[in-house]
């Protein structure tokens, strides 16, 4: 299943040729950051299952992000349902992504990502969606603020799936975009 080509990228759906991938990018000290732990490929190869059951099953989900010169996976960006309540109701849906290391720095994830906000918007008649890392996570933030996603301080929240020998890693920032913003920011830009 393909959901998407922009110009340099194609978004779809996970192949059982993309595991490799899919745990570089989860087992990767640069990449997982901050994150409170890198995968094993016994964890990783369970999370590529059950990402690949979330999009059949609802449509949603950490698409693969591969290169559209030779369907070459270099990470992910998706939309996905959260489970963070009460930080955030049932019912949210959130945009986010990994990428390969080599591939950072190109713009491919703001590419990407800008068409997923479309793909939420336009054709999945989402009302919002919002976004969330750790406030040193500079390069995610910077995304956040490209996709042109407003910060919200009210709703930031301590991730409850933070060990606590981990608390470097539990206050997290919100960012969000509503239909309406997308709708507006598109007629300005004539998009």
């Amino acid at each position: 299943m393909i959901v998407s080509e922009t110009e340099r990228l194609r978004i779809r759906a996970w192949k059982e040729s993309d595991r490799d991938l899919f745990f570089e990018i989860n087992n990767d000290a640069k990449v997982m950051e901050f994150f409170p732990h890198r995968r094993s490929r016994q964890e990783s190869d369970a999370l590529f299952d059950r990402v690949g059951r979330g999009i059949a099953e609802t449509g949603l989900g950490f698409f693969a992000v591969a290169l559209k010169a030779d369907d070459r996976p270099i990470g992910f960006c998706g939309l996905a349902y959260t489970d963070l309540e009460p930080h955030m109701p049932k019912g949210t849906v959130e945009i986010g992504w990994r990428l390969a290391a080599p591939f950072w720095g190109k713009g491919y994830i703001t590419e990407a990502a800008l068409d997923l906000l479309r793909y939420g918007f336009d054709e999945k008649d989402l009302r919002e969606i919002v976004s969330f890392a750790i406030p040193e996570n500079t390069r995610s933030t910077a995304v956040m603020a490209r996709l042109r996603m407003h910060r919200d301080p009210a709703r930031d929240f301590d991730h409850p799936r933070i060990p606590a020998d981990k608390p470097q890693l539990a206050r997290h920032v919100l960012y969000a975009i509503t239909r309406a913003d997308w709708q507006s920011q598109r007629a300005k830009t004539g998009a």
